[in-house]
């Protein structure tokens, strides 16, 4: 899940990192009365999930109330296009931030990095630009620190990978507390991605975050019910993947076919669709519902599914590992008979304990089928 700049702004203050003054305004009087607020002059943002705003038209440095008020005016309720996202994005709602008498601009960011299986942290005194495009024009600039989950962020560490930044020795000792309390927000909050850029410095030596993107792992939200609010504002123009969201399936794409599509695990599902277009139909989404089919899942899954009025058919495919086949064939039924389907619905099992599933399957209305092609090819016949 992504956080637009104020909400993860508002989510860095409570870990003691500054942020600049501010207000989120969603009407042009809002920004009028926030711009006079911060003394008539401001920085209008558009809040959107994407990248390159200046270059979009999306940010503006107003020096009037009126200027600002215009502004947000102009793009409100309008679209802008967005290269980095090659699509144009509704402007929802802007942030008014104050003026920063900005000295020099860095950037501090920490992801996840799969080679050294640790959270790494890097660092650059070239910000206000893309970090790829540093890390190719300017790899000299860039430093960078696997940081040991059980160690934490060492004022040591801190030291080498700031030097290796190119960051002035005199203002290590100011950014050491910065990072640390960004690393605290990055791991208490189960974050996949926190990127400062630009870490603003101010003519006083202050550190102040000028900009913010943090991602947070979609398969970790239930651990922070607190932070479902701000999915609620994600730009997702598709209602069929905010209801998934809504429902806690994150694995779910919408499509323009008419055969829904439920596996377990993502190859399984991307195979399930090849199979499906192989076979002459048009995968109406891609759903994966995990490791194994319980009851109340697989009616979510299904309501969400059956909710496109396009789907005429539904092929669930279901590879049994640890989960017994038994009993995932007992889950479906019991998520399906809670449901008024009127659209046939074809099981594959396979795996552990598959042909008992497929026996109970067999006394119900669902269509069993033995392999995932003979599943294919049943339900696009019967929806054709």
């Amino acid at each position: 899940m992504k956080m637009q700049e104020y909400q993860a702004k508002e989510l860095l203050a409570k870990y003691g990192v500054p942020v600049p003054k501010g207000q989120v305004c969603e009407t042009p009087e809002q920004v009028a009365e926030a711009t006079q607020a911060l003394g008539g002059k401001a920085v209008v943002k558009a809040q959107v999930l994407a990248g390159g705003r200046g270059k979009a038209g999306g940010v503006k440095v107003a020096k009037s109330v009126e200027e600002a008020r215009d502004f947000a005016a102009s793009i409100l309720g309008n679209e802008l296009y967005f290269e980095q996202a090659k699509s144009n994005l509704r402007i929802e709602r802007v942030l008014v931030e104050e003026m920063l008498p900005i000295a020099k601009e860095y950037y501090i960011g920490i992801t996840t990095d799969r080679s050294t299986q640790r959270n790494v942290f890097i660092v650059s005194s070239q910000g206000g630009m893309d970090i790829e495009e540093v890390a190719h024009s300017h790899p000299e600039a860039i430093g960078r620190l696997p940081v040991d989950p059980f160690l934490g962020v060492r004022d040591f560490a801190i030291r080498q990978v700031a030097a290796a930044g190119g960051i002035p020795d005199a203002e290590i000792k100011q950014l050491a507390p910065f990072l640390k309390n960004l690393y605290t927000a990055y791991v208490e909050n189960d974050a996949s991605l926190a990127e400062i850029n630009p870490l603003v410095v101010t003519g006083d030596g202050v550190f102040i975050a000028g900009d913010a993107k943090i991602s947070i792992d979609d398969n970790a939200l239930y651990r922070h019910p607190e932070l479902a609010v701000y999915g609620e504002t994600s730009e997702e123009t598709d209602e069929y993947e905010k209801d998934a969201r809504r429902r806690g399936i994150n694995n779910y794409v919408h499509l323009d076919g008419n055969i829904g599509i439920i596996g377990n695990g993502a190859g399984l599902v991307m195979t399930t669709m090849d199979e499906v277009k192989r076979a002459g139909g048009e995968p109406a989404d891609f759903l994966d519902i995990g490791g194994g089919a319980k009851a109340e899942l697989v009616r979510n899954s299904l309501e969400l599914v059956l909710s496109d009025p396009k789907v005429k058919g539904v092929m669930i495919n279901i590879f049994g590992g640890i989960t017994r086949g038994d009993e995932v064939a007992r889950g479906i039924i019991e998520g399906t008979s809670a449901l008024d389907i009127k659209v046939p619905i074809v099981v594959r099992l396979a795996g552990t304990s598959a042909e008992a599933g497929l026996e109970i399957l067999k006394n119900s209305d669902l269509i069993p089928a033995e392999t995932m092609q003979e599943a294919a090819q049943k339900i696009v016949q019967m929806v054709s």
